[in-house]
């Protein structure tokens, strides 16, 4: 009978309620209550047990009650079934009266099970009702049988209520913090507990309470040891010490530590998962003696959903330490000092075990830079599609070819277009955005290309704040799956005192917010926000962790200094075509002439002859044009600087030409005249540079 009301409490919730001949011929008949409407169908032999004839019945609670449930028993009834759901309970039981159609009096006893939606909200309760008056004929036998039932009931409740928050817990604290909650184990009436976890062949303690509690000595000991705890690991059985006596007799060293508590009797249990103990559990009570069946069960049960509760705790606290331990490598260890530049980064973590993101960002020094330091360097700020240990794993070979191609001289747009198709060509079902900055510190002009990224920040001296639009192209893989790798270039200026800002979209959006709205309340903090990047930087993670958020933060803050060295001054260009001399004449005019009106007029002959030297050698060596640039930088030591840019990466070297050679002698004229020179990789070929002092 037991088991066929357990199937009828079992319905799906598409099917209603139909006799079951089993349950009838057992004297149990069924109800389907639909909570939202309001019904409460009754089968032919519930009826017969309520006494109610079908014609009489309309389906509802309120004719039920009316017709066959006195008041008092309909209130207790109610109360039964709204602390059920109150508790989070998924069934109940009860013993009610009703009024026979003679006006006698019958017991009849009733179990039902709730049904919740997706939100946890019951709608719907399907149960057994049964004629219980032989059975609760003995009134004391009845009283004792319904206390204990509800000593029971609140036990179970307790345990349930304990699971449901345990489920929630993401690391070993959170399972304590649980357990140690004004709904955790106290409902349970224990007066203290004590946890620990089996490492390494012992047993360390992680919780102890209340305070005052703890005992010297236990706080790290061996599972041979004569402890209580010790001792349910060693044989993975609960141990219940029923009286004092009984616990001063088998753990002497402990129990004086214990008599301050006026312990009565302690449950000890093993916490079982996978089929190996990963620690125990104490409940010490001060007020019971003894522990019933029931309550042994109970305790066993709590025992076990704290177990795996554990279980889930430590995997996932590995499974966090793993994930972010291979972003973290991914991510650039450091950021270089660039001079002329403040640089700030910030990354924030909000994912949960391994779901991480592929956010990142990088800065990169690039070839070119100034006698003064001031040079050209490179800022990323990117987002790989998803968030799980492939994400964080495609984000780091990206940064890779990133740097790689923009360390060898490429224009931002070809860096774009280069990593898109690396990307598209790792066989990988992720797409990437992806923003990069190149700025030239002496001039303070930058560069940018947008592959699907979110646009720039730029905070002026004055503090203001504007966003930066910045035309862009397609997220990186897309753009070379589709065959669209063009990504226009934007230019800006950054002044002196002007910060750059580039994040990932986890600082501005918001699940249910428009991207507009987060790009203005983040224009708006860094307005609000100091002018120093590193504060900056704080303020911005702090506002992000107060939003909280379940997208990962990258942040990269770049302010250009003022001014205090080498400035970029006036600079004239001119191109020489392949089999020209009279180009090449041109330039060398152009050179003398140059540097005569820029002052160096006692060394101009000699600056004339290496600039002949450098055009000659990219005419002859690479077959192509060449591109002349003349300049001045100017600060503390005024100097004049002469590139001669070809379409070759192939490297100039020095070589020994004899005495009768008539080649070989170029570069030894260039080192010895010059008063410095080199070589920087350019996206198209290479530049050949070199620098005379000016008076």
């Amino acid at each position: 009978m037991a088991d066929r009301g357990a199937s009828a409490l079992s319905l799906p919730e598409d099917r209603p309620v139909r006799p079951d001949p089993v349950l009838a011929l057992n004297g149990m008949g069924s109800f389907d209550w639909d909570l939202d409407a309001g019904l409460f169908h009754l089968d032919a032999q519930a009826l017969e047990v309520l006494d109610l004839p079908p014609e009489e019945y309309d389906g509802r609670l309120d004719t039920l009650n009316a017709l066959r449930v006195p008041p008092p028993e309909a209130a207790r009834l109610d109360a039964t079934v709204a602390r059920a759901i109150k508790d989070g309970s998924d069934h109940y039981s009860a013993y009610f009266r009703i009024r026979c159609r003679d006006g006698t009096m019958r017991w009849t006893h009733t179990r039902g099970r709730l049904r919740r939606d997706d939100s946890g909200r019951p709608h719907r309760v399907v149960g057994i009702l049964r004629d219980a008056t032989e059975e609760l004929a003995d009134s004391t036998a009845r009283s004792l049988r319904s206390a204990q039932e509800e000593a029971f009931r609140q036990q179970t409740g307790v345990v349930q209520v304990i699971s449901a928050a345990l489920a929630h817990a993401r690391s070993v604290q959170d399972v304590i913090d649980v357990l140690k909650d004004t709904h955790g184990v106290r409902h349970l009436g224990a007066t203290s507990l004590v946890m620990g976890l089996v490492e390494a062949g012992r047993i360390r303690l992680v919780a102890e309470g209340p305070a005052g509690s703890f005992v010297p000595g236990t706080r790290v000991t061996r599972i041979d040891e004569p402890y209580p705890m010790s001792e349910v690991v060693r044989t993975l059985s609960p141990r219940f010490i029923e009286s004092p006596e009984e616990f001063a007799a088998h753990y002497p060293i402990l129990w004086p530590h214990l008599t301050g508590l006026r312990i009565t009797s302690a449950a000890y249990l093993p916490l079982i998962a996978q089929a190996r103990p990963i620690g125990a559990m104490g409940l010490l009570y001060d007020d019971r003696r003894g522990f019933s069946a029931e309550e042994r069960a109970v305790l066993v049960a709590l025992g076990s959903s704290i177990a795996q509760s554990l279980m889930r705790a430590m995997l996932f606290e590995q499974e966090k330490d793993l994930a972010q331990g291979l972003q973290q490598a991914m991510l650039p260890r450091s950021i270089p000092s660039v001079r002329g530049a403040d640089i700030a980064v910030r990354y924030r973590s909000a994912a949960l075990g391994r779901d991480i993101g592929g956010d990142w960002y990088d800065l990169i020094p690039l070839p070119g830079d100034t006698p003064s330091g001031e040079g050209r360097v490179g800022a990323v700020i990117g987002d790989v599609q998803g968030h799980d240990t492939h994400a964080a794993a495609v984000m780091g070979q990206l940064r890779i070819v990133l740097r790689a191609y923009a360390t060898e001289g490429h224009t931002p747009a070809t860096v774009m277009a280069r990593a898109s198709v690396f990307l598209h060509e790792l066989d990988t079902d992720r797409f990437a955005t992806c923003l990069y900055a190149e700025t030239d510190l002496a001039t303070g002009v930058v560069q940018m290309v947008r592959a699907g990224h979110i646009d720039p920040l730029l905070r002026h001296r004055d503090g203001r704040c504007s966003r930066v639009p910045v035309e862009g192209g397609l997220p990186l893989g897309l753009s070379a799956e589709f065959g669209r790798l063009e990504y226009p270039v934007a230019t800006l200026e950054l002044d002196p005192g002007s910060t750059l800002l580039l994040c990932t979209d986890g600082l501005v959006e918001l699940p249910g917010t428009d991207l507009d709205d987060g790009m203005s309340g983040l224009m708006g903090l860094v307005c609000e926000g100091p002018a120093e990047v590193e504060a900056l930087a704080d303020r911005l993670i702090q506002a992000a962790e107060e939003r909280g958020g379940e997208d990962d933060v990258a942040l990269l803050l770049l302010r250009r200094r003022a001014a205090r060295a080498a400035r970029p001054g006036r600079r004239l260009r001119q191109h020489v075509a392949a089999g020209d001399p009279e180009g090449l004449a041109q330039a060398r005019h152009l050179v003398r002439a140059t540097a005569r009106a820029w002052g160096a007029r006692a060394p101009s002959d000699e600056i004339e002859l290496v600039a002949d030297e450098l055009i000659t050698n990219a005419l002859l060596h690479t077959g192509g044009s060449a591109v002349v640039t003349v300049r001045v930088l100017e600060g503390s030591e005024r100097r004049l600087r002469i590139e001669v840019e070809d379409c070759s990466s192939a490297l100039p070297r020095r070589r020994d030409a004899g005495e009768s050679g008539v080649f070989g002698r170029g570069l030894l004229l260039v080192e010895r005249l010059a008063d410095a020179w080199g070589v920087q990789a350019r996206g198209s070929g290479k530049a050949v540079w070199c620098e005379f002092r000016l008076p």
